[in-house]
């Protein structure tokens, strides 16, 4: 007996290792599945954007160029010849300057990359007042960004406008120096229908990022093309959209239209309209506007006859249409279930 228990140990353990391997390998798996943490019941639902609106910085009246790492330079001193290096900004950020040895730059705009400098070569009793400038002759960081919807790498040589960055990140822009116009809200070069006109620009030196509504009058469109400079992200959000459910013919979601309001009119429409078995005098309107979630009853068959305006939605908005019972179980049952209901009718009329 103890020879048999002898042998049958081994295998046993080995069960248990292959157990243990199995339950690591499940839990393995569903750790994978994780995708991060579902937003807490205190996050806001559809946050107010502040539009940008100070000139001062939609419209600046100049901006330094920022160094940064693999930006090729050339310094010059006025009036000397003899002091003329080109170097490369390290990935350390910094740059390797004759007399005076290494200087921390990436991060430093031409401007104070000059001062920093002069004063290290007035420290080191090389110069007594030397007049320093920077120019920049290749460099992997005169791009901006755009990211989003719309997406692309264009490039930034001193400064360009906003549409025309948006254009050629959309196809329909050149290289440097182009002028294309975008037209706002499609077509050639222009924003996706996805795409949302509020955008975002992240901007290096500012702790504030610019918001800009691109809008969709056309006459106004000066005012959102500001300038673009170098190392600019531009956010391109995906447009909001409304949400239907219940016994409309079609449910979904459906985008906002950036040119014109998306009302309950319009979302009907690309709904297919209401089902026979929608009780349409008892249409909601689910929005929520921070933390509150607020209900309106909305009677659609008096708005589609023009009894009731027609309520403009928003993003986020949920169309809900009840269901009538009475109709669903007509609808499902057919005209047998019409004649029974009948039948029941007339016989209670009878008695």
């Amino acid at each position: 007996m103890s020879k048999l228990r002898n042998a049958l140990q081994p295998s046993r353990l080995a069960a248990s290792s292959a157990a243990g391997l199995l339950l690591f390998l499940c839990s393995l798996t569903a750790s994978a599945q994780f995708s991060g943490p579902a937003l807490g019941m205190s996050t806001p639902v559809n946050p107010p954007v502040v539009i940008t609106t100070d000139p001062a910085i939609l419209f600046p009246p100049n901006r330094d160029a920022y160094l940064g790492r693999g930006d090729l330079i050339a310094v010059h001193i006025f009036e000397s010849l003899d002091y003329t290096p080109t170097v490369r900004v390290a990935e350390d950020g910094t740059i390797q300057l004759p007399l005076i040895g290494a200087i921390q730059v990436d991060g430093l705009t031409v401007h104070q990359a000059q001062q920093l400098i002069a004063q290290k070569l007035m420290s080191a009793g090389m110069y007594r007042d030397p007049q320093v400038s920077i120019q920049i002759t290749d460099s992997p960081n005169q791009i901006a960004t755009i990211v989003g919807e719309l997406h692309g790498i264009v490039p930034v040589i001193g400064e360009r406008r906003l549409y025309d960055v948006l254009a050629a990140a959309g196809g329909g822009g050149g290289g440097a120096g182009a002028t294309t116009t975008v037209v706002v809200g499609g077509g050639i070069g222009g924003l996706p229908s996805t795409a949302s006109h509020v955008i975002t620009i992240n901007r290096y030196g500012l702790k504030e990022p610019i918001t800009v509504d691109l809008g969709t009058d056309p006459s106004k469109s000066a005012l959102a093309d500001i300038p673009i400079f170098p190392r600019d992200t531009i956010i391109v959000p995906r447009v909001g959209v409304v949400y239907l459910l219940g016994a409309f013919k079609v449910q979904g979601a459906i985008p906002l239209q950036q040119n014109s309001p998306l009302t309950l009119m319009k979302v009907a429409a690309l709904a297919g309209g209401a089902g026979f078995e929608g009780q349409e005098n008892d249409l909601r309107i689910i929005r929520s506007v921070g933390l509150d979630r607020q209900v309106v009853h909305v009677d659609l068959k008096k708005v589609i006859q023009g009894r009731a305006p027609d309520p403009v939605l928003q993003a986020e908005d949920i169309i809900f249409l009840p269901t009538n019972q009475m109709k669903a179980a007509i609808k499902s049952g057919g005209i047998s279930t019409l004649l029974g209901i009948a039948s029941i009718l007339i016989l209670a009329i009878n008695q």
